[in-house]
């Protein structure tokens, strides 16, 4: 059976910690993207989201491992996602809302 890379793992860990996101939103984004209700949901929800990706993080590091234990080829890709996976989900732990008001100035302008 073929080894997993991690990249699932990686991926899953960015996307729940990016919509821990949903509760910092400023309304006109989140109707525009027709999800008003998001940051009531996500701001529920994000102790859960982060706890997911903790632990998703976990499982690719832990992938990563058993791949050059048993000397299985690992792509370049799965490590860059790993790391970057890593570093969103540490920056969304320690600093959201610096993230979001981030997010929301930059992306503010292509709403309009």
């Amino acid at each position: 059976m073929k080894q997993k890379s991690g990249i699932s793992a990686s991926l899953g860990a960015i996307v729940s910690s990016l919509a821990t996101m949903g509760c910092c939103l400023p309304l006109g984004f989140a109707a525009a993207l027709g999800t008003a209700g998001a940051s009531t949901l996500f701001a529920a929800l994000r102790p859960w989201l982060l706890g997911i990706s903790v632990v998703l993080l976990g499982v690719g590091f832990w992938q990563q491992r058993t791949a050059k234990r048993c000397a299985a080829k690992r792509s370049y890709l799965s490590l860059v996602l790993l790391w970057s996976a890593l570093a969103l989900v540490v920056g969304m732990i320690l600093f959201p809302q610096e993230i979001a008001g981030f997010l929301a100035d930059r992306f503010a302008g292509s709403a309009k």
